[in-house]
């Protein structure tokens, strides 16, 4: 990892150099059945999908040269629980983002307001931006200064709200190998291949039912593709992250990445390789603080760095230790935009996130921040 002398100028080169494109694929023969083949070699992938999504269909059947087989790892991974199973005993039923007193306080003012069609056409221009079609699949990367400041939260968030509202199929990639929580956000259960292992599996000729075998499956079209298996030491280089997103991303119209912390080197190529940036920040002083800062050193990037970054404030306890309206307005003075994710009694659990337990405000700073995110990457290919 470079030090922290110099870790600024290799951002820099590789902003500079623009993101990474994905070769086009290249005719090729219908690949065998991957998972008979790989049966027999004593490799199976997690789990065989159980229909083709639409709008993907496989190779053509006409007769193509020969393609080159896909690189099988050395060793098949063993599959493993994403929360080890001693401590199932020990999580409480999930609680609502709100208690049931606001909950009845939002109903009763709903019925006897007159702001409800506002609050639908505001909901349907929204949905009608998150589901703007691509041409190439957009990659959203998500990063914090510290741990502990809310970043896979707001990764499962956004690539929840994609799936929900999108067509085409959603990845999450966990690009944090240090005992990420993403899985756990999400709800896998378990855990096989990595990003690593992915890295050397994908190859052009693979149709997306093929490749899918190799993720964990979600719900609403959408797939994860995990940073390790819960283990302490697990490594992610950047060559092996560049390799898997470069293969993986014409198969997804939406990348949602769950970064290490800045200034992790896999994370600075993530953030140069995306079309988009989501920075988050805990509501504290010292957080605020070192969030500001480092937007001031963006802005002597190239103007395509802070213009297509976002800044998510993350309230994690019911009241805040600072001005929060202050804080945002500190911020956006350096020319980003900002937004604020209030407190969520069902988000502070740290547990699955379950979106019909999250409190109303908590859907609609979500649903607003991957509608904006999503723009900002349309403005750049």
């Amino acid at each position: 990892m470079p030090n922290g002398d110099n870790w600024q100028g290799d951002v820099l080169r590789d902003l500079r150099n623009g993101p990474h494109q994905p070769a086009q694929p290249t005719p090729a023969a219908q690949p065998a059945d991957p998972y008979a083949a790989a049966a027999r070699e004593g490799a199976e992938p997690q789990s065989r999908p159980q229909a083709q999504v639409p709008g993907h269909s496989r190779p053509s059947q006409h007769p193509q040269p020969q393609a080159r087989p896909a690189v099988r790892p050395a060793r098949t991974p063993d599959s493993r629980p994403a929360v080890d199973p001693a401590l199932a005993g020990a999580v409480r039923r999930s609680r609502s983002g709100e208690p049931l007193t606001t909950r009845a306080a939002r109903a009763l003012w709903r019925t006897v307001s007159s702001s409800a069609a506002r609050e639908v056409a505001a909901a349907t221009r929204t949905a009608e931006l998150l589901q703007q079609p691509v041409t190439t699949g957009r990659q959203i990367a998500v990063t914090s200064i510290r741990g502990g400041a809310g970043k896979s939260t707001i990764a499962a968030l956004l690539g929840t709200t994609y799936a929900h509202y999108r067509q085409d199929p959603v990845l999450f990639v966990e690009a944090d190998p240090a005992l990420g929580s993403l899985p756990v956000r999400l709800g896998a259960e378990s855990l096989r291949w990595t990003t690593g292992d992915v890295a050397d599996i994908v190859e052009p000729q693979m149709s997306l039912l093929d490749v899918t075998g190799y993720l964990v499956q979600l719900r609403d079209n959408s797939w994860l593709l995990p940073g390790s298996q819960g283990q302490i030491g697990a490594m992610l280089d950047t060559r092996s992250y560049e390799r898997a997103m470069v293969a993986l991303r014409r198969y997804f119209g939406v990348t949602v990445v769950d970064c290490e912390t800045l200034p992790a080197e896999v994370a600075r190529v993530a953030l140069s390789a995306s079309q988009a940036r989501v920075l988050t920040t805990p509501a504290t002083l010292d957080g605020i603080a070192s969030t500001h800062a480092v937007l001031q050193w963006m802005k002597g990037l190239p103007p395509h760095v802070i213009a297509g970054t976002l800044v998510v404030v993350t309230e994690q306890a019911p009241h805040s230790g600072i001005d929060t309206a202050e804080a945002v307005r500190t911020l956006e003075s350096t020319g980003t935009g900002v937004h604020v994710l209030p407190y969520d009694r069902h988000l502070a659990a740290g547990g699955a996130i379950h979106t019909e337990q999250l409190a109303r405000s908590t859907r609609t700073t979500a649903t607003r921040l991957a509608a904006d995110v999503f723009q900002l990457s349309q403005k750049r290919h």
